[in-house]
Order: structure tokens, then sequence, then C-alpha cells
């Protein structure tokens, strides 16, 4: 079997991780490791009642990704707004080949994508209680950009999952700088 693969896919809430992360990990046949999904489940058996216990959940969420993704025999696609200064180390543990896909859109455009699936999300997200400076900030609107290839997307738009599909093979293989 090659190396492992880790496909991080991060950015700000709202700039479209979670719509290009299925189809990333669908694509390179890898099992995909969404942590809004496992904060959910979380809130489903402990939710919160505020907005700091909502941040446990989360770092519970977090914590589980990055076991789940270390134990894969293959590697796997990681979903997440990955916080610069608290992901970089785990991301950098994981025992394989990495390659970051940052999803770029304007901040207008996060924002209204934000706001439209706050209804359809757990309420233990707290997403009408965060302030503007708790979801949009310079830990989550820039790369976590560790060391392995990051390969940026325009997600303004939908995207060309096979031009995404081709970087991340190309820059996958490449060895680190």
């Amino acid at each position: 079997m090659g190396a492992r693969l880790y496909v991080v896919v991060s950015g700000p809430p709202g700039s479209g991780k979670s719509t290009l992360g299925p189809a990333l990990a669908s694509g390179l046949g890898l099992p995909l490791l969404a942590k809004d999904t496992i904060k959910e489940a979380l809130l489903a058996s402990w939710p919160a009642v505020d907005v700091d216990s909502s941040r446990r959940a989360g770092s519970a969420a977090m914590d589980v990704v990055f076991a789940l993704a270390a134990a894969s025999p293959c590697g796997a696609v990681l979903d997440a707004n990955f916080h610069r200064s608290l992901a970089d180390g785990s991301i950098g543990d994981l025992p394989g080949r990495i390659v970051e896909v940052f999803c770029r859109c304007r901040e207008e455009v996060a924002w209204r994508r934000y706001r439209d699936r706050a209804a359809g999300r757990h309420e233990g997200h707290f997403d009408a209680a965060r302030t503007d400076a708790q979801i949009w900030h310079d830990e989550v609107s820039e790369p976590v950009d560790g060391g392995w290839p990051v390969v940026e997307i325009d997600t303004n738009a939908p995207v060309d999952l096979g031009d995404v599909l081709a970087r991340v093979g190309s820059a996958g293989e490449k060895p680190p700088a």
C-alpha cells in the first residue's frame, strides 16, 4: 500500500468546506472526517448549554477527527475550520503526506452562506449568539500552512472538481518544501 494521504480542507465558516470535502473524499477514495458531523453527534448526547460548552464540544470533535485520521490506514479528508495556532501541530503529526485545500471566498459570500445554513444546524452550535469576530478572524481566514503543500480554491462560485482533484494529486506527489 502507498503512503497515506491526508487532505485537510480548511477555511472560514461558510467558505465551502462542507460542500467540497465530501466531493474530494469521494473523488480520492478516502474517508471523510467532518468536524461538524462529529460535533452534532456529540451535541445529540450531551447538549451544549452555552457558547463555551459548544466550543468544548467542538474541541472534542477535533480530537476525534485527528484520532480517526491517524488510525486510518489510507489517510482521510479532514473538513473543519482549523485554527492555525491550534491545528499546525496536530495536522503535522498525521502519519502521511498532507495537502491542505484552502477554501477562499469573499467575506460577504461566507457570511451569507453562514447565516443561510444556521437555521438547519443543531442549536448547540449557538450560531446566532456568536459575534462576527468569533466567527471570521485571522486564525481561520488564512491557510494553516505548516510547511505542507497548500492548494487554494476560489469558492465564490461552484468549483471544477476535476481541476481540484488534479491539483491535490499533483501537490500530494511532491515532497514537502
